[in-house]
C-alpha cells in the first residue's frame, strides 16, 4: 500500500493548475480569444474592420496567454513553495508584469514597423490602458483559479476522509468473529491459532497502517487473500475462492484498499446468507491498455443484510477510481438472478519499483 506513498498529499498541497499540460494550455488559449473577441467587440466601431481589429487584437492576447503559460510552467513550485495566498498574489504580479513588458515591446515595434502595426493612442495612455485591462482579466483568472483550487482540494479531503473512514472501518463483526474463532482455536489447535493471529494482525496493519493512494495488484492480493485465510477458518468449507489471475500484471498499480472490500463484501452479503455456502470467483485479465478484474458471487434470493455496507465500500472505490483515472475508468455491478459480479475496469500503469 505504499508503491506511491505522497501521490495524494502531493495533489492536496496544489494551488495552481498544471500550465505544463496541453488541456490546461489549451483552456488558457481559449479564454484569451474569448476576451480578445469581447475587447474588439467593445471596441469596434468601423464597419468591415471586425476581423482585422480581431486580429490585432487576438495577436497580442493570444501570445500573453502563451508567454504567461510558459513562465507559469516555468515557476509553479516556486510559486507554491510561498504558501496558498502567496502563491496566488505572486503570480498575479508576476503575470501582470509580464503583460505589461509585452505591451511596452508591440509599442516599440508599433513605432519601427508603423505600416503594419498600428496601436492608435500614446505610449502612456497604452501602457495605462493595457495595465487596467489586464488588471482585471488577470484578477478574475486568478479569483477562478483560487475557487477552482479549493474546490479541488475539498474534493480530495473528502475522498481522503472516505478512505480513512473505510482504513477504520473493518466490521465490527469480522472482529469479533475472526477473535472468537482464534480463542477456540487455540483449544484445538495452537499453532492455527497462531497463524491466524499472524494474518489478523497483517491485515490491521494493511488496513490501517497504508496511506499510499496506489498499490500494486499483486500486494492487493495478498491482503485478499490474508482475508480468505482468516473467514475460510470461521466458515470452513462453506467458503470457496477461485482465483482466475494468472494473466494480471502483478506490478500494474490499483488504488488500494480495492479488492480486500470486495472479496468483504463478497463473503458477508452473499456465502454468509447461504445454508451451504458458494464460491466467490475472481478473474483478472490485462485487456490492451486496460486491466479488467470482476469478482462474483451467489447471493441468496429470499435474504439479505439490512446494512449497505456493499454500496459504501462501492461509492467508496467509485470516488477513488474517478479521481485517479478520470472517465477512464468504471466501477460496474451486475445482478444475474441469483449472482452478482463488480467489474473494475481501469487503464494499465506499472509500478517502477
Amino acid at each position: 500500500m505504499a508503491a506511491i506513498p505522497d501521490s495524494e498529499t502531493t495533489e492536496t498541497q496544489a494551488y495552481l493548475p498544471d500550465f505544463c499540460a496541453a488541456g490546461t494550455v489549451f483552456v488558457v488559449v481559449l479564454i484569451a480569444e474569448l476576451v480578445a473577441i469581447l475587447l474588439t467587440l467593445a471596441a469596434y466601431d468601423t464597419p468591415g474592420m471586425f476581423l482585422i481589429e480581431l486580429a490585432r487584437t487576438s495577436l497580442f492576447i493570444v501570445w500573453l496567454a502563451v508567454l504567461g503559460s510558459v513562465v507559469m510552467c516555468l515557476f509553479r513550485d516556486r510559486l507554491e513553495s510561498a504558501g496558498k495566498t502567496r502563491a496566488f498574489v505572486l503570480s498575479f504580479i508576476v503575470l501582470e508584469v509580464l503583460c505589461v513588458g509585452l505591451a511596452e515591446i508591440a509599442f516599440q515595434i508599433t513605432s519601427v514597423y508603423g505600416e503594419s502595426v498600428i496601436i492608435q493612442d500614446s505610449h502612456s495612455r497604452y501602457l495605462l490602458r493595457t495595465f487596467a485591462i489586464s488588471s482585471i482579466v488577470i484578477a478574475l483568472a486568478m479569483r477562478y483559479l483560487y475557487i477552482s483550487s479549493e474546490w479541488r482540494r475539498s474534493i480530495v479531503l473528502e475522498a481522503q476522509a472516505r478512505i480513512s473512514a473505510l482504513q477504520a472501518l473493518i466490521r465490527p463483526h469480522f472482529l469479533f468473529n475472526s477473535m472468537n474463532t482464534i480463542a477456540s482455536l487455540t483449544r484445538t489447535d495452537p499453532r492455527q491459532a497462531e497463524e491466524a493471529v499472524e494474518d489478523l494482525s497483517d491485515l490491521l496493519r494493511a488496513n490501517l497502517g497504508g496511506s499510499g493512494a496506489r498499490t500494486s495488484i499483486k500486494e492487493e492480493l495478498e491482503v485478499a487473500a490474508i482475508y480468505q485465510r482468516i473467514e475460510k477458518l470461521r466458515l470452513g468449507d462453506r467458503l470457496n475462492v477461485r482465483w482466475n489471475v494468472a494473466d494480471l500484471p502483478m506490478r500494474a498499480l490499483i488504488p488500494s484498499l480495492t479488492i480486500q472490500p470486495l472479496l468483504e463484501n463478497a463473503i458477508y452479503h452473499g456465502i454468509e446468507l447461504l445454508p451451504d455456502g458458494g464460491e466467490v470467483t475472481v478473474t483478472g485479465v490485462r485487456d490492451g491498455k486496460y486491466i479488467d478484474i470482476t469478482m462474483a458471487n451467489p447471493v441468496a434470493t429470499d435474504r439479505e443484510r439490512t446494512t449497505g455496507g456493499n454500496k459504501m465500500a462501492l461509492a467508496n472505490i467509485r470516488q477513488r477510481f474517478e479521481l485517479a483515472y478520470g472517465a477512464r475508468a468504471t466501477v460496474d455491478v451486475e445482478i444475474d438472478g441469483t449472482n452478482y459480479s463488480v467489474r473494475l475496469r481501469f487503464p494499465y500503469e506499472q509500478s517502477q519499483a
